[in-house]
C-alpha cells in the first residue's frame, strides 16, 4: 500500500510542477546541449504537447556528449604527430606520395580527415568485399583459427545464439593456445546475452569489456550515444569492419527478416594498424586498461599490396566535426557522373538532402537503395518521408525486395567509396560511435557500384507517380514521424 500512495504522490507531485520541470528542461536544451534548430523544435514540440511522455524522453535519451573528448591518449596522440603533420605539408605542397589519380584528385579530402582526426592516409592495402553473412562468418573463422598473437573483437549487438556459440568456442581453442583475446560489447546492443556468458568467457581467460554499462536489472544508462562499432584485428595483420553483427539473423535464419543483405569488409594491410587504434581507443576507455602502453599491439606488418589507398575515419558525440556525415557531404559535391547509396535508415540532415537534391537537378545519377520492410517501423516512415524528397528532385530510388537490406555505404563516380557502420541518418551522425573506411580505388568502388547493380535487380523502383499515390494513412506515417526525425 505505501508503494502505491508513494507512486499516487510522485504522480501528483509531477503533475503540479509540470509547467516548471518543462521550462527547466527547456531552458537546458536551448541553452546548454542542442545546437541544431530542428533537433531543438522537436524536444519542445515533445515536451510541451506529449508533457509526462516527453520527460521521460529527454531523460532517458537526451543526454549531451559532444566534444566530451572521452577517447584522447596521450601516447597515440604522440605517435601519430609526426606522421599527420607529414601528411599534411605533403598535401599542402601538392607532393601526396601516391601514385593514386584517385587520392590526388580527393586529397582535399584525405586532408580534412587528417587535420579533424589524425585519420592517417595508408595505400599498401587489400580489401575484400562480404555481402552475404555465411560467407562473411566462414572468413573471420578462418582467420581467427589461424590467429598467433591477439584476438580483438568489438560488435553492437551480439546474440546468445548458434553464431555466437560457433565463434565462442574457437576464442576459447585460441586462448588455450596462448593467443589474447579480447571482446568489447555495447552493453545495449548485447542486453539479450546472460551475465553468466560473459563470467564464463572471462573464467576461459577472455578479457571482457562493456561499453556504458547498465545499472542492475540490465537498465541501460543511456540509451543514445550507443558503440555502433563493429571492428576485428587479428594480429594487427587483417581487419573487419562493416555493418554485420554477431546473430543468426545475420546469416539469414530468422523468418522475421529473411535473406539479410549487408555489407563488410575484411583489410589487409597498413589500414589494419588504424582500426587496430580505434578499437584500443574504445577498449581503453571501457576498461580502463591501456594498450598504447604495448607496442607489441602496433607493429605493422611488411606484407606488399596494390596501391590501395584507404582512411579509416570515426566519429561519435564527444567529437566536435561530425566527421562520416562531412566525408558524406564532401563526396557528393565532388561527384560529377554518380552516386549510389544503400542504407537501412535514410535520414539525412538539411546539408545533405539538399546537396543530393542540387546533384541530381544537376544531371548526376543519384540512386537510393533503402530495404522493403522495417526493423524500427518510426524510423522506416521517416525514411521514406525523405526518399520523396530525392524523387522530387529526379533522383531514382528502390526498396530491397529480396529480404532486409543493412548495407550502409556511398560510391562516387566509380572512384570512391565509403562503407562501414554509419546509417545514413541523424543517430549515426550525431548519437551513435561509427566508423567507416573511405576507399580510393577504382577496382574497389567498381565492385561496390556492381554490387549495387546486382541489388537493383531484386528490387522494386519507386517512381514519383507511384509515390504520389500512396495511402492518407502512410502520408500522415510520415509526416508525425518526419517531424521526430532528430530524436529518431
Amino acid at each position: 500500500m505505501n508503494v502505491l500512495e508513494n507512486i499516487l504522490t510522485l504522480w501528483r507531485w509531477l503533475l503540479d510542477h509540470l509547467l516548471f520541470i518543462n521550462l527547466i528542461l527547456s531552458i537546458i536544451i536551448i541553452f546548454f546541449n542542442r545546437k541544431d534548430p530542428k533537433t531543438v523544435w522537436a524536444w519542445l514540440l515533445l515536451l510541451y504537447f506529449i508533457p509526462i511522455v516527453g520527460i521521460v524522453f529527454y531523460l532517458v535519451f537526451g543526454q549531451d556528449m559532444h566534444r566530451s573528448r572521452m577517447f584522447r591518449v596521450k601516447e597515440i596522440e604522440d605517435k601519430l604527430n609526426f606522421t599527420i603533420k607529414s601528411q599534411e605539408e605533403f598535401i599542402r605542397g601538392h607532393e601526396l606520395d601516391t601514385t593514386s589519380a584517385i587520392a590526388q584528385n580527393y586529397s582535399d579530402l584525405i586532408l580534412y580527415n587528417l587535420e579533424i582526426s589524425g585519420a592517417v592516409y595508408t595505400q599498401n592495402n587489400d580489401v575484400t568485399i562480404l555481402t552475404d553473412g555465411e560467407e562473411k562468418f566462414d572468413l573471420l573463422m578462418k582467420e581467427i583459427e589461424q590467429a598467433e598473437k591477439y584476438i580483438h573483437i568489438q560488435y553492437y549487438i551480439i546474440r546468445n545464439d548458434e553464431v555466437f556459440d560457433r565463434i565462442k568456442k574457437a576464442l576459447i581453442l585460441k586462448v588455450r593456445e596462448g593467443v589474447e583475446v579480447r571482446v568489447l560489447f555495447d552493453s545495449m546492443g548485447c542486453k539479450s546475452v546472460p551475465r553468466r556468458i560473459w563470467k564464463q568467457l572471462f573464467a576461459a581467460g577472455i578479457k571482457i569489456g562493456e561499453f556504458f554499462p547498465s545499472l542492475p536489472g540490465r537498465i541501460p544508462v543511456r540509451v543514445n550515444y550507443r558503440n555502433h562499432r563493429k571492428i576485428v584485428v587479428i594480429d594487427g595483420k587483417v581487419g573487419f569492419v562493416g555493418g554485420f553483427n554477431i546473430g543468426k539473423e545475420y546469416i539469414s535464419k530468422d523468418v522475421k527478416f529473411g535473406y539479410w543483405r549487408d555489407t563488410h569488409l575484411r583489410i589487409a594491410g597498413s589500414a589494419v594498424m588504424a582500426l587496430q587504434i580505434r578499437f584500443a581507443l574504445d577498449w581503453n576507455y571501457a576498461t580502463k586498461e591501456n594498450l598504447f602502453l604495448n607496442s607489441d599491439y602496433f607493429i605493422e606488418e611488411e606484407v606488399k599490396f596494390e596501391n590501395l589507398g584507404i582512411q579509416i575515419i570515426s566519429s561519435g558525440p564527444d567529437s566536435k566535426y561530425n566527421l562520416i556525415h562531412d566525408n558524406y557531404l564532401r563526396m557528393i559535391h565532388k561527384a560529377k557522373k554518380n552516386i549510389y547509396i544503400q542504407t537501412p535508415y535514410f535520414i539525412p540532415d538539411e546539408s545533405i538532402l539538399l546537396a543530393l537534391r542540387i546533384a541530381a537537378k544537376s544531371g548526376i545519377d543519384v540512386r537510393l537503395m533503402i530495404p522493403c520492410k522495417p526493423d524500427h517501423p518510426f524510423v522506416y516512415w521517416a525514411t521514406y518521408s525523405y526518399m520523396g524528397d530525392l524523387l522530387d528532385a529526379g533522383a531514382k530510388c528502390y526498396i530491397y525486395e529480396n529480404g532486409f537490406l543493412h548495407a550502409k555505404g556511398v560510391t562516387v563516380d566509380g572512384l570512391v567509396c565509403c562503407y562501414g557502420t554509419a546509417n545514413m541518418d541523424i543517430r549515426s551522425f550525431e548519437l551513435n560511435f561509427e566508423v567507416n573506411a573511405v576507399i580510393y580505388d577504382e577496382k574497389t568502388t567498381r565492385e561496390m557500384e556492381d554490387v549495387f547493380r546486382r541489388d537493383m535487380k531484386k528490387s522494386k523502383r519507386i517512381t514519383m507517380a507511384e509515390y504520389t499515390k500512396r495511402s492518407f494513412i502512410i502520408r500522415v506515417k510520415e509526416q508525425c514521424f518526419r517531424l521526430l526525425s532528430p530524436l529518431l
